[in-house]
């Protein structure tokens, strides 16, 4: 249940940070209520998947495939570039997880 629980808390992180750049500084209404309500989401559903997975584990896996969803939506929404460096990053990115979750035993 707490990859569940952390799935959930990716697409929050995600509609979070997309959403933040929509409030256009907390400037407009319905993307400042989307973004927080996205914030409070992610933190809560992280904070379920933590009572069983490490914090360490958890959390990285969270912010990191959180960022990369970020990125590849901010390309299709905000049509942002997605550049050679930022593949490879996106590949140590799940390098990272993967390892992270072998570590875990999972």
């Amino acid at each position: 249940m707490a990859w569940i629980y952390l799935s959930i808390a990716i697409v929050f992180e995600i509609g979070f940070a997309l959403g933040t750049n929509a409030t256009k500084g907390f400037t407009r209404l319905w993307p400042s209520v989307f973004t927080l309500l996205s914030a409070a989401g992610g933190i809560f559903t992280l904070s379920l998947a933590l009572k069983t997975l490490d914090v360490g584990v958890g959390y990285t896996i969270w912010t990191g495939v959180g960022s990369i969803g970020t990125v590849i939506l901010g390309a299709l929404i905000y049509k942002e570039k997605i550049t050679p460096a930022k593949l490879g990053s996106f590949a140590a990115i799940i390098g990272g997880v993967v390892l992270l979750k072998i570590a875990a035993g999972i």
